[in-house]
């Protein structure tokens, strides 16, 4: 089943006087949504009782929860040091997208720095190619979904990311439509262009890893070295528009967990793509 929803709570949740992401599942429920990204970006600091308590309301209520680890994992690093942390921040992370219920845990898998691509991405091979044999030897239902990103000089191309997860049946992409298309320099416009993507990835993972892949969708700024700044719906300037994303989806009968991360109204913004969708 197709999911629409936020990552994290948007301006219009604190505005109507909630204060807990526990009470989200609710709200997102009389919104018409069914998907949550919960970040861990600066770190997992979810306790026990608080996620037991945001999960029993997630089960109530239909809301499928996903997490984001943090941002300064990078499996490019080639010092042992940064090895063992990498490690250890994303089991934390998947430690507490269990505790939600969740399966989707997505990440930045890695920098340039001064390396050459080349060179980034045989240090991504070695080091995250080596905690996926250690990963499935104990877990069988959480995916680690590499994130398309939106400078040059992160690794994360499309065909990078569908790549890495070629190396592993519990790696699914995680494609951000804002950065592809910051990155494309605004290239994405048309039923067609979306559909050039998912179809390369369908050639190259398989349909069933592209049916039920994780997805971020908003509109962003960018400039010559790519991404800017997150926007909204209403932004005339910048793209990508969810129409021909959505048509794209449906064309190909995918059921991806889709995620607004538009920036403030992604409730809204996720409920304008549930109903573009349901209108197709």
């Amino acid at each position: 089943m197709i999911r629409f929803g936020p990552s994290g709570n948007s301006e219009a949740f604190y505005q109507e006087g909630y204060k807990e992401t526990a009470q989200a599942p609710k709200w997102l429920s009389e919104q018409g949504l069914n998907a949550f990204e919960y970040a861990f970006t600066l770190g997992q600091f979810l306790t026990d009782k608080t996620a037991a308590k945001i999960a029993e309301e997630g089960k109530k209520y239909d809301i499928e929860f996903s997490v984001h680890a943090p941002f300064y994992i990078n499996f490019a690093n080639p010092s042992d040091t940064a090895y063992e942390n990498n490690f250890k921040f994303l089991l934390n992370s998947v430690a507490g997208l269990k505790k939600l219920g969740g399966r989707h845990c997505v990440l930045h898998i890695g920098s340039q720095m001064k390396m050459t691509r080349e060179e980034a991405m045989a240090n991504i091979k070695r080091t995250f190619t080596e905690f996926i044999r250690e990963f499935e030897r104990t877990e069988n239902s959480i995916y680690l979904c590499p994130e398309t990103m939106g400078k040059y000089t992160q690794i994360g191309s499309v065909d990078e990311i569908f790549e890495i997860c070629t190396w592993g049946d519990c790696v699914l992409p995680t494609l951000d439509f804002g950065h592809i298309n910051s990155v494309m320099q605004g290239a994405l416009k048309t039923k067609e262009d979306f559909i050039s993507i998912l179809q390369k990835g369908i050639d190259k993972i398989g349909y069933e890893k592209m049916k039920g892949c994780h997805i971020h969708f908003s509109k962003i700024m960018y400039g010559a070295k790519g991404e800017i700044k997150h926007l909204t719906f209403d932004d005339t300037v910048y793209g990508p528009e969810p129409k021909p994303f959505l048509e794209a989806i449906k064309e190909l009968k995918l059921e991806p967990v889709i995620i607004s991360e538009s920036a403030g109204t992604q409730s809204k913004d996720a409920a304008i793509m549930r109903d573009i969708y349901m209108n197709l």
